[in-house]
C-alpha cells in the first residue's frame, strides 16, 4: 500500500463554503490537481455551477472557485491506499487534516459539503465531534469520481446545485 498525503486546501480567508473529498486519487496526485481523472466530473459540475469553463487552465478553475467564496480541501491529511479506491482506505492509517485550526481561519464558513460518502463519514467519525461548531450545516452530495457511476451526470448536476443557493 501506498502513502499518500493530501495537499493544501484552495481557501480565501472570505470562503463560505467548504467541499471536502476524503483523499486525491492516482491521477490527481500525479497531475498535483484536485480532481484530475479526466472522468471526474467535479470541473464539469463547477464550470455548470459557476458560469464557467471546465476546460479551462487548472489555476482559472482554482480561480473560480475563490472568487465564488468556496474553499476545496480533504478531510484527510494522509493514509495508506493501494489504487484511488476509497474502499481501498487502510483504516487504521487515516490522519485528518486541521479542522479546528481552518474553521478558526475561516469563520465565514457556515456550510460544508462533502464529495461523497466516504468523505462524509471520514469527517463525521474523526473530526465534527472534535470541531463542535454547531452553526455549520452539513451535506453529503453524490461523488464525483468516475467509481460512482450509478448516478448520470444529470442527477449529480441536480444535487450538486445545493452549492448555489448560498454561495
Amino acid at each position: 500500500m501506498r502513502h499518500v498525503q493530501s495537499f493544501a486546501p484552495i481557501e480565501t480567508a472570505d470562503a463560505r463554503i467548504l467541499i471536502l473529498g476524503s483523499m486525491h486519487g492516482e491521477a490527481s496526485l500525479r497531475a498535483g490537481q484536485y480532481y484530475a481523472h479526466p472522468q471526474n466530473l467535479f470541473w464539469r459540475i463547477m464550470g455548470e455551477l459557476l458560469g464557467t469553463d471546465p476546460g479551462s487552465p487548472y489555476e482559472q478553475r482554482i480561480q473560480a472557485l475563490k472568487s465564488a467564496r468556496i474553499a476545496l480541501w480533504d478531510v484527510l491529511r494522509s493514509c495508506r491506499r493501494k489504487g484511488s479506491l476509497d474502499s481501498n482506505i487502510d483504516h487504521e492509517s487515516l490522519v485528518p487534516n486541521d479542522f479546528a485550526a481552518f474553521f478558526l481561519n475561516h469563520p465565514q464558513i457556515t456550510r460544508v459539503f462533502f464529495n461523497g460518502a466516504k468523505a462524509e463519514q471520514c469527517y463525521r467519525k474523526h473530526m465534527q465531534p472534535v470541531t463542535g461548531i454547531e452553526s455549520i450545516e452539513y451535506l453529503r452530495l453524490p461523488s464525483t469520481s468516475p467509481a460512482n457511476a450509478s448516478l448520470s451526470y444529470e442527477r449529480k448536476l441536480d444535487a450538486w446545485r445545493a452549492i448555489t443557493t448560498c454561495a
